[in-house]
């Protein structure tokens, strides 16, 4: 498990590029107290720098002169290509077919070089070991890595910082990066916190390991949140979530797209779907969570066609 000591040690080392992001109270609104943790307001738009730029910070330096390469469905790729640039050096990314061209071109603006392969996590993990392999690339995976942990863990820390009286915390899961460093910054901070796992109902597959008392690989996922579909959790992640996490809830798809609609038009806040996950569960009625409540906004890279399509799909 990562420590609180690696997680604090990697938010000092992070702290050239991230930004303290604003814990919002939309408790009015929404009805019920609840608080946004808008990281989609960081560099590249989502909370994936903290990880990206503590693995590359930590590299050693034959391994950052190589460069380095990922896989990402895009927002990991953004933050991987902004720590690159950051310390001088070049960056592949591997992003599927089906990447939103907001991502895409989010990460060329920033200096990677782009490549593409299918539509899963393995189809893209395989592609960028094939090419690191054959041009001596140093990997810097999304999320199974604990170096990646620790710097998605320094956003927890932030939490109980900004809110110390906060009772539960939402956190999107994709491969499991972001809720494993969350909950186990709180966990071992605040252990009477409650950190619970928000997935698309159609793209669980953390949900299926945990039930199923093992990691497992789903057949195929789809969702309108392309950042939360992992068909396979990453084993560290698991152990991570097994250990801290209180438990996973899942939402429906309609409800992800009314929380990008709720964001945009009551809260003034641009979020893509995957970091309006966590909202579309705060905001169900009756109430599922008592107390404080913090939900993660953890990504804002929404393309404009599709916000023109989310928001007339209430019409």
């Amino acid at each position: 498990m990562v420590t609180l000591d690696e997680i604090q040690a990697a938010r000092q080392r992070i702290r050239p590029i991230v930004k303290v992001t604003p814990l919002i109270d939309v408790s009015d609104i929404a009805e019920r107290p609840l608080w946004l943790k808008c990281e989609s307001l960081q560099p590249g738009g989502a909370f994936k720098i903290r990880g990206a730029y503590n693995m590359v910070a930590r590299m050693s330096g034959d391994e950052r002169k190589r460069g380095v390469i990922t896989y990402s469905s895009g927002n990991h790729g953004q933050a991987v290509a902004l720590a690159a640039r950051a310390h001088g050096i070049p960056a592949v990314v591997v992003m599927p077919t089906t990447a939103p061209k907001i991502k895409i071109e989010g990460a060329r603006r920033f200096g990677a070089e782009v490549l593409f392969a299918g539509t899963t996590t393995l189809h893209r993990r395989a592609k960028a070991e094939e090419v690191a392999a054959e041009r001596g690339l140093a990997m810097v995976p999304p999320f199974d890595h604990d170096w990646i942990i620790a710097g998605q863990g320094s956003l927890g820390l932030e939490i109980l910082e900004q809110r110390p009286d906060v009772s539960t915390i939402l956190v999107p899961i994709g491969g499991g990066g972001l809720i494993s460093g969350v909950a186990a910054a709180v966990k071992q901070s605040q252990p009477g916190v409650s950190v619970i796992g928000i997935e698309p109902a159609t793209a669980a597959s953390m949900k299926n390991a945990v039930d199923a008392g093992e990691v497992r690989t789903l057949d195929g996922a789809k969702s309108v949140a392309d950042g939360l579909m992992a068909v396979r959790p990453g084993d560290l992640n698991f152990a991570h979530v097994r250990q801290f996490v209180d438990r996973i809830d899942t939402v429906a798809e309609a409800e992800i797209v009314a929380a990008v609609r709720w964001l945009f038009v009551r809260a003034k806040i641009v979020a893509e779907p995957s970091g309006a996950a966590t909202v579309a569960a705060a905001l169900r009625s009756p109430a599922s969570y008592t107390g404080n409540v913090v939900a993660i906004v953890s990504g804002g890279n929404l393309d404009p066609a599709d916000l023109a399509r989310f928001l007339e799909s209430a019409d």
